[in-house]
């Protein structure tokens, strides 16, 4: 989900970095920890068998006395019968809490059991919607389930469609326990003017409302400035209303009175959002952004936050300095293509099997595997958690608040403890 990974030496000119005038020192301090990190000598584990957004309004869950420990965790294979080529996402089904929908990348919907005695089982097929012709990060991207699924049955999906290509927000019905693929009512439809950094993910926050993260398009030169404009949705993450026959804009949307900008965004300055999440215990969203040729992070998004794609990649100038970051955003952690290339975004561990970790933002690497974790209730610098060496293309929260990840090695994992 990254086109650019050249090697590059950790020690680089951090003066660059400095130019960014929002930073704070332990936001620095996470590009020292991190390298720190990679450079490790301990062998992880290849995994066992086995209120509004973006604000709180009370103190997260906190962490118990017991930190989590660098390396002590793993992936463990749950599922093995479950082999399904191209995952892209999971989503537990409301009112079943043993059943996800698994998407793959070429349009199919599963049901899958947590059970391992029962078989999955063909959910829906919108292929015939996708692109012809799928680009890599093209596909099959999304899935929020309505606040109200278990009465209206409605369920919405994010895709790739053309020629041209351009992304489309669905909803559809579940009938009889399927998808009923033929009627489809079109939300949303945006031209992409190229065939990647399409973003894809949809959620539905605590406010009810359904958020759609948009990347910047990827065309060349950052994407023609898209992620910071507020004339277009591209690079941005938008806050909807779904109505009978499209959406509204909420009316406290950051910019809905801004003359020029779109109603619909709620944070912009994004090069290719994969995965954001809300924490259910406080409502704040964490996103984690796709870097360009060095820098993968990620951020704390708040409604009207610039977090200064096409100026900045991670926390430095993406162009030649000097640059500045008056008015911008910086992430709240990032880490080098020297120990990753794609980011995947995750979820504030909110379950009860591992209790040091409640309260930490949990995320990944798509291509190395490598899972960190971010204490979200202060601003020390991430810990090196496991190096599953798995393709984790999302991760998914379960009721209990225990999660799973989600892979292109045709497998679903567990993330736990590392077994002795």
């Amino acid at each position: 989900m990254n086109d650019a990974t050249p090697p590059f030496r950790w020690f680089h000119r951090l003066d660059a970095i400095a130019n960014r005038r929002e930073l704070s020192l332990s936001a620095l301090l996470v590009v020292f920890a991190l390298a720190v990190a990679a450079c490790a000598d301990e062998p992880a584990s290849d995994g066992g068998d086995a209120p509004p957004p973006g604000s709180s309004t009370s103190d997260p869950a906190a962490a118990t006395s017991a930190q989590p420990a660098a390396g002590a965790y793993e992936l463990a294979r749950i599922l093995p019968d479950v082999k399904i080529e191209a995952m892209t996402g999971a989503y537990p089904v409301p009112g079943a809490a043993d059943e996800m929908i698994v998407l793959t990348k070429t349009g199919q919907l599963w049901r899958v059991s947590l059970r391992p005695e029962v078989a999955p089982t063909l959910f829906g097929d919108i292929s015939e919607r996708l692109s012809a012709k799928l680009g890599r990060e093209q596909g099959l991207l999304g899935l929020a389930f309505s606040p109200t699924f278990e009465s209206d049955r409605h369920v919405y999906l994010f895709y790739s469609s053309g020629s041209p290509d351009h992304s489309v927000l669905a909803r559809y019905t579940e009938v009889d326990d399927a998808l009923n693929v033929a009627d489809e009512t079109v939300i949303l439809e945006v031209p992409q003017p190229a065939s990647k950094h399409n973003g894809g993910q949809i959620a539905f926050g605590p406010d009810g409302y359904l958020y759609v993260a948009l990347g910047d398009g990827g065309l060349a030169d950052a994407a023609a400035g898209n992620a910071q404009n507020l004339g277009t949705l591209l690079g941005s993450l938008l806050r909807i209303e779904p109505t009978d026959d499209g959406y509204d804009a909420p009316p406290d949307n950051p910019f809905v009175d801004l003359p020029g900008a779109r109603s619909e965004i709620y944070a912009y300055g994004f090069r290719n959002p994969w995965r954001f999440s809300f924490d259910r215990a406080t409502g704040e969203i964490w996103l984690g952004d796709v870097g360009e040729a060095r820098w993968e992070e990620v951020d704390r998004v708040t409604a009207g936050g610039n977090y200064g794609w096409g100026i900045f990649e991670g926390l430095e100038c993406f162009r030649q300095p000097p640059c500045t970051g008056e008015g911008l955003i910086a992430p709240r952690a990032v880490y080098s293509h020297e120990v990753g290339c794609s980011i995947t975004g995750g979820y504030v561990y909110r379950g009860a099997a591992m209790p040091e970790l409640t309260g930490w933002y949990i995320y990944g690497d798509f291509c190395t595997g490598t899972i960190w974790g971010l204490d979200t209730g202060s601003e020390d610098p991430p810990v090196l958690l496991a190096d599953s060496g798995r393709t984790i293309s999302s991760f998914a929260e379960l009721p209990d608040g225990e999660l799973i990840a989600v892979t292109f090695d045709r497998a679903l994992f567990r993330f736990v403890r590392r077994q002795p």
